[in-house]
């Protein structure tokens, strides 16, 4: 999740709101590619999720970061809940799951380089306290009572929203874990395109690193469960955009569409106050219930942003969305794939080709698909083994026409990080088919297995 923004004046414009997405357009050779990822942490002897508090616990962890790695704190209401180093952030989400949100960087190997940096830090910290991480779509045993509450504001009062706009809100909060990638653009024209594409195939990637078939301690009917939250979470704010694809898209569309999306909260003082359901148009005009006679300022605006959560997302910048948290390969793959895909011209025009005779329909039953089946997923005549094979190789030609050097010039470009996605491709088997051959296997139905197993 993210943090509170800060800066920026008082909007006295709607065209103000559009300008500050505009401000993103970057030329190409400022492009950087931010990842970000999540996990979860539990026990080692007792299997539990880590409490915020205790010598075993998230406080701990992210303590133990600050002291031995030089991270500076990040405090809410005295309590540390994020860290900050060098354009980096770890930050929590609601139930525990430790985020890193990486700094903007050039290309995937220092990508790579600053995850695997990530994951030693904080692995040489859990070991200390008896304590290990997994990288899981969905948690797979802890039920909604296991979970521990962060101490964040903005999650209070997420939490006490959820349920009044859909069914499965709670759980995203605090069972799921999700890996990100965000890209820039260099027009609006660049911006439609890219984002045409990304939403178009985010059910691909949902299905490529599927990594979520369990649920309650059981097989729940998904390769994705976590795609399948986010199928009724809260439809105002969710899903697959279909004003995205028509005519006229750009970057005031995108407001218009923004502001009707209900407001959660405003940030004041540190605190964050309760404005659920209510509208940003109103706060436009001075008449916000939350605070009479009070505009907003572009931090409120890109706070708004935050909470407005599709298969991709425009902010700054476009954040890909529909892949489950899973294992330390794939965490690089998925940079790995979107960057393919979109920071080659060639490639991005071969993407959408892919993707563009599409009707909402079929990209809304890919999404279905790819959650309930992964890539054995099909919809509309499209199946989804097809195309990902299909968009791999896109992605590949596309990273080897960036051809950005790594290991001291040892790796001629960065395609060996889409190797994950190839093997997938070549036996069939995501994440998830792998976990659950093991539960029917070798586990003999032990999902506690799965553990020591699949932990980093």
């Amino acid at each position: 999740m993210s943090i509170p923004q800060s800066g920026g004046g008082p909007i006295e414009s709607k065209a103000q709101l559009a300008e500050y997405l505009a401000a993103g357009c970057k030329p190409k050779n400022q492009w950087r590619i931010g990842t970000e990822h999540e996990k979860f942490g539990y026990c080692r002897d007792t299997l539990n999720p880590l409490p915020y508090d205790g010598p075993r616990s998230i406080r701990a962890v992210l303590e133990g970061l600050r002291d031995r790695y030089g991270w500076a704190p990040v405090l809410e209401a005295g309590h540390i809940i994020g860290l900050e180093k060098d354009g980096a952030n770890v930050s929590l989400e609601p139930g525990g799951q430790l985020e890193l949100s990486g700094a903007p960087l050039d290309n995937i190997h220092q990508t790579c380089d600053e995850v695997n940096q990530h994951l030693r830090e904080v692995r040489s910290v859990a070991e200390g306290i008896g304590v290990e991480f997994i990288g899981l779509g969905a948690a797979p045993i802890w039920s909604h009572d296991q979970m521990p509450v962060m101490p964040k504001g903005r999650y209070k009062l997420m939490t006490d929203y959820m349920d009044r706009v859909g069914t499965m809100g709670k759980t995203m909060m605090y069972r799921t874990c999700t890996v990100q990638v965000n890209l820039d653009f260099g027009s609006e024209a660049d911006m439609v395109q890219k984002l045409r594409v990304a939403l178009a195939l985010q059910p691909v990637a949902t299905a490529l690193f599927a990594n979520s078939p369990f649920l309650d301690g059981k097989p729940n009917g998904h390769k994705s469960w976590r795609a399948r939250v986010w199928r009724d979470l809260d439809a105002s704010r969710t899903g697959m955009l279909p004003f995205v694809f028509e005519d006229g898209f750009g970057f005031e569309p995108w407001v218009e569409y923004a502001l009707d999306v209900p407001m959660y909260f405003v940030y004041r003082d540190g605190k964050y106050i309760d404005a659920l359901g209510q509208s940003f148009r109103d706060f436009m005009r001075g008449e916000l219930p939350a605070l009479p006679g009070e505009i907003p300022t572009l931090s409120d605006w890109a706070d708004h942003l935050t909470t407005i959560f599709p298969e991709a997302r425009l902010k700054k910048f476009i954040e890909m969305r529909g892949a489950d948290g899973g294992p330390w390969r794939r965490l690089c793959a998925l940079p790995a794939l979107w960057v393919g895909l979109c920071y080659d011209q060639a490639a991005l025009d071969a993407a959408w080709d892919i993707a563009k005779g599409w009707d909402a329909e079929t990209r809304d039953g890919l999404r279905v698909a790819a959650s309930v089946d992964g890539l054995a997923g099909e919809a509309g005549g499209v199946k989804l083994a097809q195309i990902a094979q299909e968009v791999v190789a896109i992605a590949e030609a596309g990273l080897k026409a960036r051809a950005r050097p790594g290991a001291g010039g040892m790796l001629p470009d960065e395609t060996h990080f889409l190797n994950a996605l190839k093997e997938t491709l070549e036996t069939g088997q995501t994440p998830a088919d792998e976990l659950l051959a093991r539960y029917h296997g070798d586990w003999q139905g032990d999902l506690s297995r799965i553990y020591a197993d699949y932990s980093y």
